[in-house]
């Protein structure tokens, strides 16, 4: 069976068809019914004279129809420039409800703000058929397509990796703690370690988008307990700058991507412009970047090893003032504020980047350290028993390339290109301390 969407319809002018929808609004009138159909991809009226004969078992049924109850159709496609909405409309032989809606809906999915955010979560279902939920969702679904073109097409190899795991990937105290048949076990921080472990196996490039989970108790308007994870990883590089190149340009490739098919329909229905991605993304020193704040907006962050949101925010108002740049990469953070799987340098100074995105940081990346004398070593300044990390260790005691790589957040992506002010907003289904349900 081929369903027939409503944005083909235009192929269908004067042919008797079949279509299938929610009902997304009737006006009953004197003489005419007027029933407004919509489905994934657009809407349409549907036309019915009241007083045509042939239509009196129409008429009963749309008489008694609730808003948001499934219908299929058999109609005729008819252009009418006088119906503001597409200039078409169906006239219909047979109306079949398929589902009923109730008549009271929980939610107002016409307009958000008339629920509190927390009860369109509760009935997400719900909240998810809005126009603009719709589209955002395809767009995170084409973007996926285009990141997975840009890495099919420059050699990367897809992996997936396990997302239970005996040991933390980042700091134990926000692990999801299993009993994995009487071992300790955690859900899966990043694939951090399996991704470098292919490296060791010479898979050269990899990526994996899969979810990840952290247990932090943190109620912000950008944290969640489990999101998905976009990974990437590469072999054979001389610096962090090849790392940041290949980011640089697999994010140039998707957004440009992104724009060119749905930049007008997104300027229209969230009244956003899609970023230009045709300037170079400024690469700035940690260091230089605080002088900078400090000099051009009088602001001294409490924290002197890594960023406050706040001086994200005026990092990008920097780049997009000096650089037109929606994008900036801070360099070279402090070792205390790293892991201790990143690359120093002979004067301690790591290589390290963090990319800024309108103001919040959608990923972390560096050059690994792939040494195992090394590695081991760090592995101790930071207060960790090697042996906890033995199996990971193992990794690099038969070789491995110099390697690098990179994590980004999905729905911070998503918040940020459509700006979007709560990530609760820009996940399909959000998973938070409080909520876990539906």
């Amino acid at each position: 069976m081929k369903k027939i969407y409503l944005n083909e319809l235009n192929k269908y002018y004067d042919k008797e068809i079949e279509v299938s929808g929610f009902v997304d609004n009737i006006r009953d009138l004197q003489w005419v019914q007027f029933v407004i159909l919509k489905d994934s991809t657009g809407k349409v009226q549907i036309t019915i004279e009241k007083s045509e004969e042939k239509n009196r078992e129409i008429v009963e049924i749309v008489s008694n129809l609730t808003l948001e109850s499934t219908i299929k159709v058999k109609c005729k496609v008819v252009e009418n420039s006088k119906v503001k909405l597409n200039g078409m409309e169906l006239i219909p032989s047979k109306i079949e409800v398929t589902s009923t809606s109730l008549k009271e809906l929980p939610i107002d999915i016409r307009n958000k703000d008339n629920t509190l955010r927390e009860t369109r979560l509760d009935y997400r279902y719900l909240d998810l058929r809005r126009e603009d939920n719709l589209l955002l969702f395809e767009c995170q679904s084409y973007i996926e397509q285009m990141m997975r073109e840009y890495w099919y097409n420059n050699g990367y190899k897809e992996i997936h990796t396990p997302k239970i795991s005996a040991q933390a990937a980042e700091s134990g105290a926000e692990t999801f703690k299993l009993d994995y048949f009487g071992q300790k076990a955690c859900l899966s921080q990043s694939p951090q370690f399996y991704k470098q472990m292919t490296m060791a196996s010479n898979f050269d490039k990899v990526f994996e988008i899969g979810p990840v989970f952290r247990a932090e108790n943190s109620h912000t308007s950008y944290h969640a307990t489990e999101i998905e994870m976009i990974d990437s990883e590469i072999s054979w590089i001389n610096s962090v700058n090849d790392v940041m190149d290949e980011q640089e340009a697999w994010v140039k490739y998707f957004m440009s991507k992104l724009k060119e098919k749905y930049g007008e329909k997104i300027k229209e229905v969230f009244n956003v412009e899609v970023s230009d991605v045709t300037s170079p993304f400024p690469r700035i020193n940690f260091y230089d970047a605080k002088e900078i704040m400090k000099n051009e907006y009088n602001y001294v962050g409490e924290n002197p090893i890594d960023f406050e949101r706040h001086e994200e925010e005026l990092m990008c108002k920097y780049a997009k003032d000096k650089y037109n740049s929606d994008f900036i990469f801070i360099t070279n953070f402090p070792y205390e504020a790293r892991s201790f799987y990143v690359m120093k340098d002979e004067n301690g100074i790591t290589q390290t980047y963090d990319l800024l995105f309108k103001g919040i940081e959608i990923t972390s990346g560096a050059q690994r350290e792939h040494r195992y004398d090394i590695l081991k070593k760090q592995i101790e300044e930071k207060g960790i028993d090697p042996k906890e990390l033995e199996f990971y260790l193992d990794f690099f005691k038969y070789g491995c390339p110099p390697h690098g790589g990179y994590g980004v957040g999905l729905a911070r992506i998503m918040m940020r290109i459509f700006e979007i002010d709560n990530i609760r907003e820009a996940t399909l289904i959000y998973r938070g301390p409080t909520r876990i349900n539906p």
